[in-house]
């Protein structure tokens, strides 16, 4: 055979084994393609899309607890980790799930992730989905429940404080009854029965107010509100209590814009501060009052010269009840409202309200608030030069500044 029929046989013999080991990788990569297919996990017909509109969290896992499917929000509340069930409450449902055939539905506190003591609260339900898997679809409640809780605490502490002026009075009527011929008992009984009286009246009219804060719109109802003219209306309130203990009301500094809001309300906000700070304070002292704004935000601090507040009592001061020393708050006729109304209202305002304070130095209250931004047609307009210029005689208030208490009392 001549050299050319052998380069002609030679080529035919190599086409064919191309043509050959290109037909067994497709063959091998068909059947790759074929058993990668085979184990994607299947769902049943229809189940994929209705998951995707339920709104809930969900995880589908399959025989051994592997997590087959899960939605972002089973990720973001901390379900599920990988393709690994975190909780294992879950597991123990799944459990009992793959074993009865039932479906189950608990309500769950959860651990919200591996670090921190917060904690999530779900309403779990797990069923089976198909003949392989099973389904857990989780909801958040962990602020309804929250919610309720602080209802059913307020209800308690109200009963409760309520149960102990009523009391009172109803035996210092029987003491004034039984006494009823000696004059000096009876103006000694009718004496603190008025004091048990004023503060029922103070309770209940605390608890009003928080009732309106709940219905407040302030965002639909709100109007531009004067700061200067709801301070000066807050100081004048106070002015009775005030020289009852002798104690001087210091203001200054001014707010050149208004702050867009309920005037009420935040009168009574300022109103409680101011209140707040002559009940703790001594005789013969000041209350400070400044107002000043800076950056945007309209700022009233409110320094007394009293005990002071530690650090611990600090994180709980605004809840609703709460009382330093109970049997002060007695003494001096507080309900433990007070600040907690102030929170709400400055919240509902978009503000924010902090404390500063240390032993034996007195405290300062300090409540932001946004101004509103005035145009040509409101007014006049005062720029940032302006406000400076005014409030040039007053170092800023924080958190935290011993300045800022010595400021608050030379207001």
């Amino acid at each position: 055979m001549d050299p050319l029929s052998l380069t002609l046989v030679a080529g035919l013999v190599g086409l064919a084994l191309g043509v050959s080991g290109m037909a067994a990788f497709r063959a091998s990569e068909a059947q790759r393609l074929r058993l990668l297919y085979e184990d994607e996990p299947s769902l049943p017909d229809g189940a994929a899309e209705v998951l995707s509109i339920i709104g809930r969290a969900y995880v589908i896992v399959d025989a051994i607890d592997g997590v087959v499917r899960a939605s972002p929000a089973a990720y973001a509340f901390g379900l599920v980790r990988g393709h690994t069930m975190v909780h294992s409450e879950l597991l123990d449902l799944t459990a009992r799930v793959r074993r009865d055939g039932v479906i189950e539905q608990e309500q769950l506190e959860l651990p919200r992730g591996p670090l921190g003591q917060g904690t999530i609260v779900v309403q779990v339900r797990v069923a089976a989905l198909g003949a392989e898997y099973i389904l857990i679809l989780a909801d958040d409640r962990t602020e309804i429940t929250r919610s309720e809780e602080i209802r059913t605490d307020f209800v308690a502490n109200v009963s409760h404080e309520l149960k102990t002026p009523v009391g009172a009075i109803s035996l210092l009527a029987e003491a004034i009854d039984d006494a009823a011929e000696d004059e000096v008992a009876v103006r000694r009984f009718a004496q603190r029965m008025h004091k048990e009286s004023g503060r029922l009246s103070a309770l209940v009219q605390d608890i009003i107010e928080l009732s309106r804060l709940q219905g407040a719109d302030v965002v639909r109802r709100g109007k531009a509100v004067d700061v200067d003219s709801v301070v000066a209306e807050a100081v004048d309130r106070n002015k009775l209590p005030a020289e009852s203990k002798q104690i001087e009301i210091v203001v200054g500094g001014s707010a050149p814009r208004p702050v867009y809001g309920d005037r009420d309300l935040l009168m009574t906000a300022l109103r409680n501060l101011i209140d707040n700070a002559i009940r703790y304070s001594p005789e013969g002292t000041r209350v400070g009052v400044g107002v000043r704004s800076r950056d945007g935000l309209v700022q009233v601090s409110v320094t007394d010269q009293g005990a002071g507040i530690t650090p611990e009592e600090q994180e709980r001061i605004f809840e609703r009840f709460y009382r330093i020393d109970a049997a002060r708050s007695r003494q001096t006729g507080g309900t433990g409202l007070g600040l907690s109304i102030v929170k709400h209202v400055v919240a509902n305002h978009g503000g924010e309200v902090t404390v500063w304070s240390q032993a034996g130095q007195g405290s300062t209250f300090t409540v932001r608030l946004p101004e509103m931004e005035l145009t040509e047609d409101d007014g006049d307009s005062v720029g940032p030069e302006d406000t400076a210029a005014q409030g040039a005689d007053r170092r800023p208030v924080k958190k935290g500044s011993s300045a800022a208490h010595e400021q608050g009392v030379k207001a």
